[in-house]
């Protein structure tokens, strides 16, 4: 079976595999035939332009000695042969039938014939100014090229990829067929044979020997199992020996004995002592069968104590875990989704979510409400309610387990949020004598209740996530506070000069929108509005004599502008959560065909957020007023995009950007020029 299965799968595939090389092929031959029909097509319109028309039968014939070329010739509207690589067939006339087909022909084709030999292709012969007078100026074709393109070297090359492929199937059929008997072999077959002649050795008496086998764990333990059953069976087997042997004792002396009456007598006292000895056994027996008993209450404590300490075991074994995920991202949204899925899965709820309670507001933000693993919400906000199980938790500071809703009337069994609760568990989120909100599972997903074990794992969960709530917090705050003191540079520069005020939150507003039309995930569009506000962050090394400068600069004033990427890199530099923000500050003047500057870096190794900042830096430049010239009408920096698109910009970026301001995002852009619709065409 295990054949058939890889000979058929390999088949399967190889076929697929043949029949897809096979239509490449076919379509690369095809292309290739229209690319020298039309070769042909315009060598003879340029003979024609020139009046060589007795050149047109000698680029016929050239072409006829390729060995590929079966058959060229050009025939007019009546069906005679104008020219053909074949001088015999000059003057002939083809049959009616190809006639009539040739009339039907209304434009170029090039069709592959029924045996798949070669490609026959029809191409039309335009009438044009140029053709010395020769042909009526009313017919828009002079006549119509057929050629006949043998497809023999390509069907040779198929058939060799065909037999080589079958080779190599049938190769690594056989090499996965015998694998796969060489493993049964070795890990199968060989541990039962020796299992087989250990049994036979056993029927022959043989109660000493012992199997040893160490191919995969479960003959391990077979053989263990075997060895310690023939352990069990030479032991029984001993001891019946011993008791046969000492009842043929005991019937030999009783032949021998023929002292009746003392034999009677001393009978009669031994059954005496028999009875006293039964006596003594049956008590004894009661003792051992309650003894018995004992041992297996004890048996049963234990089964349970093991199983509750399995219990603990797997319980911390899933709080190490899931602490370990809490603590691995420091980003508050992903944070919050991964508490809760991994809470809900821990528990099996069929809902989990997350309340941060906001005291100033007295009221509570669901965040990340996830249903049988689908994020229902991602944020809402409920008002405190008598009737909230989270209003209760937070107010009271204590966790709570509600086994039956119906058991607990004071709470409603409809949640705001818009599902019905059987039985919940709702803890704390706290940080030292703080509540910041509250961790909930509602709903088992077999429909059982929720107990306490599972509230006191909860409770715990809560206690890592809390914390782990708190620092990711007041890790964005610290980022947040970072990135409010650099933009306070940012806008200090801007505000001593009035030709650049407010160009770094256009030039972000532009670059985030092309992000957005560009489906960037979350994560990179806020590198890219990091980037975009803090993009000219290096223009606080520069001298301000030389940003104001109005006249023209010198090859030093370049050279010192161009400098201004590199100084916001190591203005950057010691903050690591901007790496990626300081790597697109120092390309954003980097160019898609390499000659940018500061490093002339390639256009594979500039990260997409760099290219998105060049384009809207440069349309905001272009379209503000500088201290050197007026600000550019939006026809001209839109065309100025396209006009270097493919050098100086990604043309896939720019074509982005051109619908945005097409579909009018932006109402007016800065210096005053409207956003219009003339825009379209260009």
């Amino acid at each position: 079976m295990v054949a058939i299965i890889v000979i058929a799968m390999v088949s399967i595939t190889f076929i697929y595999t043949f029949q897809h090389k096979k239509k490449l092929i076919e379509d690369v031959a095809l292309q290739t035939s229209g690319i020298l029909v039309e070769s042909i097509v315009r060598s003879i319109n340029n003979s024609m332009k020139y009046g060589h028309t007795s050149g047109i039968n000698g680029i016929l014939s050239g072409v006829k000695n390729q060995e590929y070329i079966k058959a060229i010739r050009i025939i007019d509207d009546s069906g005679v042969v104008l020219h053909s690589a074949n001088s015999a067939e000059v003057g002939m006339t083809i049959s009616s039938a190809e006639l009539q087909s040739l009339a039907k022909q209304k434009e170029d084709r090039i069709t592959l014939s029924a045996g798949s030999d070669f490609f026959h292709s029809f191409s039309k012969i335009p009438n044009t100014s140029e053709c010395n007078g020769c042909h009526s100026a009313s017919s828009p074709n002079i006549a119509t090229l057929e050629t006949e393109l043998s497809l023999v070297h390509l069907n040779a090359h198929i058939k060799d990829d065909q037999r080589s492929s079958i080779v190599s199937a049938a190769v690594l059929i056989l090499l996965i067929i015998g694998v796969t008997l060489a493993l049964l072999i070795m890990y199968v077959d060989n541990p039962i044979r020796m299992l087989i002649q250990s049994m036979q050795q056993i029927e022959q008496g043989n109660f000493d020997l012992a199997v040893h086998i160490d191919s995969t764990n479960e003959m391990s333990l077979l053989s263990k199992q075997f060895n310690m059953m023939t352990c069990k069976l030479k032991d029984l087997m001993s001891t019946t020996v011993i008791h046969e042997r000492e009842l043929a004792r005991a019937q030999e002396k009783l032949a021998h004995h023929h002292e009746t009456h003392l034999m009677n007598q001393r009978l009669e006292e031994q059954l005496k002592e028999i009875e006293n000895l039964n006596i003594s056994l049956e008590e004894r027996i009661e003792e051992v069968e309650q003894a018995n008993y004992t041992i297996a209450d004890l048996a049963s404590e234990l089964e349970q104590k093991n199983i509750n300490l399995g219990n603990a075991v797997s319980r911390l074994s899933t709080l190490y875990k899931v602490g370990l995920a809490i603590n691995s991202t420091m980003n508050i949204d992903r944070l919050f989704n991964l508490i809760v899925r991994t809470t809900s899965t821990t528990l099996k709820a069929h809902i989990g979510y997350i309340i941060l309670y906001d005291a100033h507001n007295n009221c509570m933000n669901v965040t990340n409400l996830i249903g049988n693993g689908k994020l229902l919400y991602a944020k809402t906000m409920i008002p405190m309610q008598d009737s909230s199980v989270s209003s209760w938790v937070i107010r009271n500071h204590q966790p709570l387990l509600i086994a039956d809703i119906s058991q607990s009337p004071q709470f409603a069994r409809f949640s705001d949020l818009g599902y019905e609760r059987k039985t919940l568990i709702c803890v704390p989120l706290m940080v030292k004598d703080e509540v910041i909100g509250t961790l909930n599972v509602v709903n088992k997903l077999d429909d059982s209740h929720f107990n306490a074990d599972e509230l006191e794992m909860l409770t715990t969960i809560a206690a890592q996530a809390a914390i782990a709530i708190k620092n990711a917090t007041l890790y964005e705050e610290q980022q947040q506070t970072y990135l409010n003191t650099i933009q306070a540079l940012v806008s200090a520069i801007e505000a001593s000069d009035s030709y650049t005020k407010g160009h770094s939150e256009r030039v972000t507003r532009y670059s985030l929108e092309i992000g957005r039309r560009l489906n960037l995930p979350p994560d990179r569009m806020q590198i890219l509005e990091r980037a975009a506000i803090l993009h000219d962050i290096g223009k606080i090394g520069i001298d301000l004599t030389l940003l104001h400068k109005e006249g023209k600069l010198t090859p030093e004033d370049i050279r010192e502008l161009q400098q201004h990427p590199v100084i916001g890199m190591k203005i950057l530099e010691p903050i690591d959560f901007l790496q990626d923000v300081r790597i697109c500050i120092g390309q954003h003047h980097e160019r898609y065909d390499g000659f940018g500057y500061p490093n002339k870096a390639k256009k594979e190794d500039l990260l997409l957020e760099s290219r998105i900042l060049a384009v809207a830096d440069s349309f905001d430049a272009m379209t503000s007023d500088r201290p050197y010239r007026k600000a550019l009408v939006l026809d001209n920096a839109l065309r100025e995009l396209y006009d270097n698109s493919g050098s100086q910009f990604d043309p896939a970026i720019v074509s982005a950007f051109s619908e945005i301001i097409e579909e009018g995002m932006f109402s007016r852009v800065h210096g005053a020029v409207p956003i219009y619709a003339a825009a379209a065409p260009l």
